[in-house]
């Protein structure tokens, strides 16, 4: 019976996340603003907490980064963190922030049930969705490729 805390300003995240994670014996939490992360944390530990890059004056990245300040000083237990991104180059900071996962918007429910689950169940999960096509190298012809020669 997970227990989800999800932390957005934007009621359509929470909508989304809602409508996506709600399952028998899921427990789903709201907050709408960035300070009301930590004391729900202390309030009732949750299973996984969906974090909105973008929530007033204290985001996803500063959520993160207090939470595992909290568990280094061991007043907080572990809390499997997944950020919603809002575009590619926010993966730096996400990267950073120390969290287990994220997603970049916008969300769907498929890419979002396999993170929730993966975080759940004790992984990672880092979307690859929207990272740039590979660009193919030509070889000069009259060349062994990997020879040099």
């Amino acid at each position: 019976m997970p227990d989800v805390l999800i932390a957005s300003d934007a009621e359509w995240i929470h909508r989304d996340v809602r409508s996506t994670l709600a399952g028998p014996g899921t427990t789903l939490r709201s907050v709408y603003s960035g300070p009301a992360v930590l004391p729900a944390c202390l309030s009732a530990l949750p299973d996984l907490a969906v974090l909105d890059l973008q929530i007033g004056n204290m985001g996803a990245m500063a959520i993160s980064l207090e939470l595992r300040l909290e568990e280094g000083a061991e007043r907080l237990g572990h809390v499997p963190i997944l950020i919603l991104l809002d575009r590619r180059p926010d993966v730096y900071m996400a990267r950073r922030s120390d969290a287990d996962g994220w997603l970049m918007k916008p969300l769907d429910p498929l890419r979002l049930r396999r993170a929730a689950r993966s975080l759940l169940s004790g992984g990672t999960y880092f979307d690859e969705s929207y990272l740039p096509s590979p660009i193919a190298v030509p070889v000069p012809s009259g060349t062994v490729e990997g020879s040099g020669k």
